[in-house]
């Protein structure tokens, strides 16, 4: 009888103590996730409005690269929440959300929207409390100059001379280069300071110009201005393009029987030009593309199957990564690689490190330290062929077995 009561009390000890070791793990669980809340992100993007059909794209981009970062334990063993909101495409609403996501949802840190607007204007916050701000896609390094800004979009210091030149060298290496150019552009800020840069580019490489005309952001007709187009017969057009303008651009051209001999575009919707018939053949920039020798880059194999998969699935017109994705996509490593060597989240410590250090990227490495903290023009020229961008110069860059292809 003695032996059958201990027995009973040994096992009822063991329970006892399994359940005590139990609680005891349920509550150390439950300190540490009080003393580790996740990181929490906060950015807008344009997810409605003129340039919804590219903010789509950063959207699945940020989605991708916060899954890889809370797959490899996060950010300093913390996990990673994106706290993200429409700006419409509006710049001036922008500005108000970047305010929310600082003073109401207290986020720890901040992205850049799409969208040079939109950029201006959450840099103007971010200045204002002192925070942290990488973005992917500024098209006015001279306006950048609060200090603790930093650009995934490798236009370099300058891009109104380097990045016209480059598309400049690309046409004078066809076997019949351009002799005359039409420029025609949106005011859309970025898009409008590329634009008058190349103007003054082309003057000084000898093309001649055979027209100039501009439209306000947000225009539809473009009857009016192709058929100046037509009429000035230039052998080249530079599109000062974005989103769907481009499309609407040429969509009208083709109302009227003409097709530009070379036409080169800024920052068009990657998925709806290369989609188009009337766009084949036609040219823009780009510091990736989804082919070697880009995809040896850091992170670019895997960012690119996931976004393949990822894009078809929501039904994109276009499932490659281009300059849209993968700039976005830098950002993210940009901060990934700042807070990592930092361990820090302190705004001040992260911008000194990026200010000081190179970071390797899917575009290559980049560095922060030339004038308004921009570093490598890494800018190429790339071609729509069967309806894919392909980079097609400088030759050393381009897809294997690409050329340029002309009418």
């Amino acid at each position: 009888m003695r032996i059958f009561s201990f027995l009973i009390r040994s096992k009822f000890e063991a329970i006892r103590g399994l359940i005590a070791s139990l609680l005891l793990l349920c509550m150390s669980g439950f300190v540490f996730s009080q003393a580790n809340p996740p990181i929490r992100i906060g950015s807008t993007l344009a997810l409605t409005g003129p340039l919804a059909a590219t903010g789509i794209v950063h959207k699945l981009a940020g989605e991708i690269a916060i899954e890889e970062i809370n797959k490899r334990g996060g950010l300093l063993g913390r996990k990673v929440e994106w706290v993200l909101k429409d700006d419409q495409s509006k710049p001036e609403l922008a500005r108000t959300l970047y305010e929310q996501l600082i003073n109401s949802d207290k986020v720890d840190l901040l992205m850049g929207p799409y969208a040079t607007g939109a950029i201006l204007s959450a840099m103007v916050v971010a200045e204002r409390y002192n925070k942290l701000l990488i973005h992917h896609t500024f098209g006015i390094p001279s306006q950048a100059k609060y200090d603790k800004q930093f650009p995934a979009w490798q236009l370099g210091s300058y891009p109104e001379k380097t990045v016209p030149n480059t598309v400049f060298d690309a046409m004078a290496s066809l076997d019949k280069p351009p002799k005359t150019i039409a420029i025609i552009t949106s005011k859309f800020p970025s898009i409008y300071f590329l634009s008058t840069g190349a103007r003054e580019v082309a003057k000084q490489r000898g093309l001649k110009e055979v027209l100039y005309l501009e439209w306000d952001f947000g225009n539809r007709d473009f009857a009016a201005i192709a058929a100046r187009v037509k009429d000035a017969a230039p052998d080249l057009v530079w599109i000062g393009d974005i989103g769907a303008e481009g499309n609407q651009v040429l969509e009208a051209m083709k109302k009227i029987d003409y097709a530009p001999p070379l036409h080169t575009h800024v920052y068009p919707s990657p998925g709806l030009l290369a989609d188009a018939p009337e766009a084949q053949g036609g040219f823009s920039i780009s510091p990736f593309e989804e082919h070697a020798p880009f995809t040896k880059n850091k992170g670019a194999e895997g960012f690119v199957k996931a976004f393949d998969e990822r894009a078809k699935a929501a039904g994109l017109p276009y499932t490659h990564v281009e300059v849209q994705a993968a700039s976005s996509y830098v950002a993210w490593q940009m901060l990934e690689a700042a807070v990592t060597n930092t361990k820090s989240l302190d705004d001040a410590t992260l911008a000194k490190w990026l200010k000081t250090n190179k970071v390797d990227t899917m575009v290559g490495k980049l560095r922060f330290d030339g004038p308004f903290n921009y570093g490598d023009d890494l800018m190429h020229v790339k071609q729509i062929q069967n309806n894919q961008w392909y980079v097609v110069w400088p030759k050393a860059m381009a897809a294997p077995g690409v050329k340029i292809q002309t009418r």
